[in-house]
């Protein structure tokens, strides 16, 4: 579905256009350093997050200084679609630059925002997020990750689970617990910028089911770990407010790629499917039910935006995470099963745009792609999770 704006809309797409036909890095250059992990910067990377930073391209709804160039709500959904279709990521550390730097733009000091913002944005850090732990994964507040005043420092005592990136990352913006004796789980919780490099914090790589090389995921151990108290970002006791903000982030024009990825990958499936011969009903009716989908998840988006940009609530916002990633799991099932023995050979002819770690590496089988799929329904808030929300919040039903 291509639908078109107004001109001033339009004339700004076919500027970016022009702009990355121009600018983008070549195939040569990223296959020449993959990408390694969602905090891996290789050189090609940092160079391109420069570049976009300097053309306004990077973070357009911000000021230049800040590497935008002031778009409305319209122009940044453009750009966020024509980036969901580029060959080449905006960052290869997704977390620091849609979570972590606006986070800190929002509510961090001065010298926070010159000193890792910025530096996040332009591709010279690598950033991961701290926040699930082995006994706090979608009741986060449970978490136990302590840090203890002690003079201008906290010491910081405890353990992070399926940390993305943490064995390339340069900092970690850390949710702690700094006041246990609250009443409640969701009080006493605060965050901490803590460098990797800090005595006491070590990391272990997690090899997952469907690759030993290039695991994402790590354990974060944290052993006393001394960090100035000039890392807290905001106020003490405000990290709940602070987790809700930083997934609001995340989730703003999430749907755009989901919608992007269930186009082109129902498009690839339906040719995979026509080379092996005819289609059968049961094929022909789960591959038209997955563009139903797809087509639903643009409109409901666009639904969404629309009231954003004039103000509104979007209770789509909430929808939309459920909708997309329980829709590209779909889809790589009726892949696995529509191609059958031929899923464990078949791919897309590119790697997956949405998995960093593998920009510049191997085209990835529909077999892995359907093993894949089930993170994008736990990451950022399990489907279970997003049901609640809806039905709590958007419909208003009791708990």
């Amino acid at each position: 579905m291509k639908l078109q704006f107004g001109e001033e809309t339009e004339r700004f797409r076919a500027e970016l256009l022009a702009w990355l036909d121009e600018n983008r890095p070549s195939d040569d250059e990223m296959m020449a350093d993959p990408v390694q992990s969602s905090a891996h910067v290789p050189p090609w990377a940092s160079r391109w997050a420069k570049r976009l930073f300097d053309a306004g391209w990077l973070m357009p709804g911000l000021g230049p200084e800040l590497g935008g160039r002031n778009a409305g709500t319209i122009e940044q959904m453009v750009y966020h679609e024509e980036f969901a279709k580029c060959p080449v990521p905006r960052t290869t550390n997704p977390q620091g630059l849609s979570i972590i730097a606006p986070t800190l733009l929002d509510l961090g000091t001065d010298a926070q925002k010159r000193d890792l913002a910025v530096p996040i944005m332009r591709g010279d850090l690598g950033a991961c997020l701290g926040m699930s732990e082995p006994g706090a994964g979608s009741d986060l507040a449970s978490f136990a990750t302590r840090a203890v005043a002690d003079g201008d420092d906290f010491v910081v005592s405890g353990r992070k689970i399926w940390t993305s990136g943490a064995h390339h990352a340069d900092i970690c913006f850390c949710f702690v617990r700094t006041d246990a004796s609250v009443p409640k789980k969701h009080q006493g919780i605060s965050v901490l910028i803590i460098p990797m490099d800090t005595p006491g914090v070590s990391c272990r790589p997690l090899p997952s089911l469907v690759s030993e090389d290039d695991a994402d995921f790590n354990e974060v151990l944290f052993e006393e770990a001394r960090v100035p108290k000039a890392n807290l970002i905001g106020r003490e006791g405000e990290g709940w407010s602070i987790a809700t903000r930083s997934l609001g982030h995340e989730r703003g024009m999430l749907w755009i790629n989901y919608a992007s990825a269930l186009d082109s990958s129902i498009d690839a499936l339906l040719e995979q499917v026509k080379a092996g011969g005819a289609i059968d009903p049961t094929e022909a009716d789960e591959l038209v039910s997955l563009y139903i989908d797809a087509q639903a998840v643009r409109c409901m988006g666009y639904q969404g935006v629309r009231k954003l940009a004039d103000g509104k609530p979007s209770p789509e916002q909430s929808i939309l995470k459920l909708v997309g990633s329980e829709s590209i799991r779909r889809l790589n099932r009726v892949g696995m099963e529509c191609l059958g023995e031929r899923a464990l050979e078949a791919d897309l002819g590119a790697p997956i745009r949405g998995a960093s770690r593998v920009i510049g590496g191997k085209p990835l089988s529909w077999a892995i792609r359907y093993l894949q799929s089930f993170s994008g329904t736990i990451a950022g808030g399990t489907s279970e999770i997003q049901r609640n929300i809806v039905a709590e919040r958007v419909l208003g039903l009791p708990r």
